[in-house]
């Protein structure tokens, strides 16, 4: 029975490249000089850290424009509020990556709401879709594609 799977996978060679492009933007602009401003990526996120609120949403921009470049999807962002610490501003910026439970029933329930011949079962961090006929499996990634759930959707794994 042909099947594909549906997964919401990060490029982390191209988030560092991004974040890289970031860095090198910001320390040769006039606008971000004196200011502090550094773009690291940690195990939690990219965190950015500035002498102003301002130049926090500033660097933002920067990487968001970096990641657009590198085909990096914005929806893989989660932006959190900038915070204030001392005399420092201070943004961490969360990757999402993999489909979580909540989004999984989303497209399961959006894959059985659409009436297509397809079955979709949520397998850990991915959701996998079969049906009898290769036709039906590119209607259902067709519509998919037409859905938006928040994330940046992949369908890898397309078996015969």
């Amino acid at each position: 029975m042909p099947s594909f799977d549906v997964v919401s996978k990060l490029e982390h060679h191209e988030v560092d490249n991004a974040v890289d492009q970031a860095k090198r933007e910001i320390a040769t602009r006039f606008d971000f000089k004196d200011t502090g401003t550094e773009i690291e990526k940690n195990q939690d996120g990219i965190a950015i850290r500035s002498s102003s609120e301002g130049r926090v949403e500033g660097a933002l921009k920067v990487l968001e424009d970096k990641m657009v470049k590198r085909k990096v999807s914005l929806k893989s962002l989660d932006p959190q509020k900038p915070q204030q610490s001392g005399q420092t501003w201070r943004q961490l910026i969360k990757l999402k990556e993999g489909v979580d439970m909540d989004r999984a029933k989303q497209i399961v329930k959006a894959i059985k709401d659409s009436k297509m011949k397809v079955q979709a079962a949520i397998q850990g961090d991915l959701v996998r879709i079969s049906g009898k006929k290769r036709d039906d499996l590119q209607e259902a990634i067709a519509f998919l594609k037409g859905q938006d759930f928040g994330l940046p959707l992949q369908y890898v794994n397309f078996r015969e």
